[in-house]
């Protein structure tokens, strides 16, 4: 029998995916701009921002070595389960009419710790669901899904400027019920936990075997150079992406008449291009031995462009955000698919914590110091700085590990 990418397993993480990440999309920007029409202040948007990131550096670690040793898919469906009760809960307590930006600042606390945990679980799990020779499709299908959430930006602020982020946090907490409800019913035999019994080390409880899988995860990251030279050159994309996150919509909403459009606007470019080219390179397959140039080219192009399009007109700002959508799809659907492939089944888990915490690790430190360098600095230089230090990190980490980063991204998956 001819073997097919879209089995029922893989159909349902897919649709339960598509459906958690249009809702949290949503209700993640209405959140944004409520806090900033409260606060008024880059400086507590940072704060805000960097709640949700602070559990994303210790958890998915954690999580990452137990999920080595037990199911992920009853993980993913629990969380999702949770995180719909607490969707809904915020809801009916904003519905009421009180807020508290330290109580809500903890509530973004707990949402990054379940979302943190579920993110692990799933990088871990998807790749287990997906025929063997089709892991660039399958992923390239994932990064489209994550454009089309991204889409949902300017629905979100549609919505928020219409209703309110009431009806926006219930709507999401149904797309993480649904999604939940359907995850159910994954049928796939997570083999890996039938190989991990016999790795345990005797007399070690739960926690203990927990820390030691943590360290283990670590040595190994250690001991592939290629991967490790990956995840450390992604922890500087990380800095860039939380710079741009507590740096870019508020420049937009200070500089232009309604500036959450015009933020829209430009970056909509990128989210179209990537979503044509998800599409692309679900019909079309990267030759193997092409990929690492093509990635290093990538890598160099999108930290430049991202560097000066503040400075130019908003036509030329959207064109550049163009180009640099279209090269960020082909570069994490190449470093994506490779890296899951390389891995051991047994080891993903540990593999994805240790790279989830070293990203998470760098949006911290990028939030922390875009917040506290906006009173300081010029926001367009902030971001400009950021990314030139990550355009060097390519060159040092990625160009400069050439043979044990290009065994990894030119394998043939």
């Amino acid at each position: 029998m001819q073997k097919k990418l879209w089995t029922k397993d893989f159909t349902i993480i897919t649709l339960g995916s598509a459906i958690s990440m249009l809702g949290n999309s949503i209700s993640g920007f209405g959140m944004s701009l409520m806090v900033l029409d409260i606060s008024k202040s880059t400086l507590l948007y940072a704060i805000y921002i960097t709640m949700y990131t602070i559990p994303q550096l210790i958890v998915p670690i954690l999580s990452g070595a137990f999920l080595d040793r037990q199911s992920r898919k009853k993980t993913i469906y629990i969380l999702d389960f949770i995180a719909a009760a607490l969707y809904a809960l915020m809801a009916i307590v904003l519905s009421t009419g009180w807020f508290s930006f330290p109580v809500f600042a903890g509530y973004c606390f707990i949402i990054g710790c379940i979302q943190s945990a579920y993110r692990v679980a799933f990088d871990s799990l998807y790749p287990l669901l997906v025929t063997e020779g089709y892991f660039q499709k399958a992923y390239s299908i994932e990064s489209v899904l994550w454009t089309l959430s991204m889409a949902m930006v300017p629905v979100s602020a549609l919505l928020y400027r219409a209703i309110g982020l009431v009806p926006i946090l219930c709507i999401n907490a149904a797309c993480f019920f649904i999604a939940a409800v359907l995850e159910t019913q994954i049928e796939s035999e997570e083999e890996y936990i039938e190989i991990q019994k016999s790795s345990a080390t005797e007399g070690a409880g739960k926690i203990k075997q927990i820390l030691i899988d943590t360290a283990e995860g670590f040595r190994y990251l250690k001991l592939e150079h290629g991967l490790l030279a990956v995840a450390i050159y992604f922890g500087f994309t990380s800095i860039t992406e939380g710079v741009s996150t507590v740096i870019t919509l508020p420049y937009f909403k200070n500089n232009y008449d309604n500036g959450e459009f015009v933020y829209m606007m430009v970056w909509g470019c990128s989210i179209a291009a990537r979503a044509i080219g998800g599409m692309i390179h679900y019909k079309k397959t990267i030759p193997a031995k092409w990929r690492y140039d093509i990635a290093l080219a990538v890598y160099i192009t999108i930290n430049l462009l991202e560097a000066f399009y503040l400075f130019t007109p908003i036509p030329i700002m959207m064109l550049m955000c163009t180009i640099v959508g279209f090269g960020g799809i082909t570069s994490f659907t190449i470093r994506i698919s490779a890296t899951q492939s390389y891995v051991p089944d047994e080891k993903k888990g540990r593999f994805n914590g240790a790279f989830s915490m070293i990203s998470m690790l760098g949006s911290l430190v990028g939030e922390m110091a875009a917040g506290l360098l906006s009173q300081v600095m010029p926001e367009r230089s902030i971001v400009m700085a950021a990314m030139l230090l990550c355009l060097v990190a390519a060159v040092v980490f990625i160009g400069g590990n050439r043979e044990s980063v290009s065994k990894i991204y030119n394998s043939i998956n």
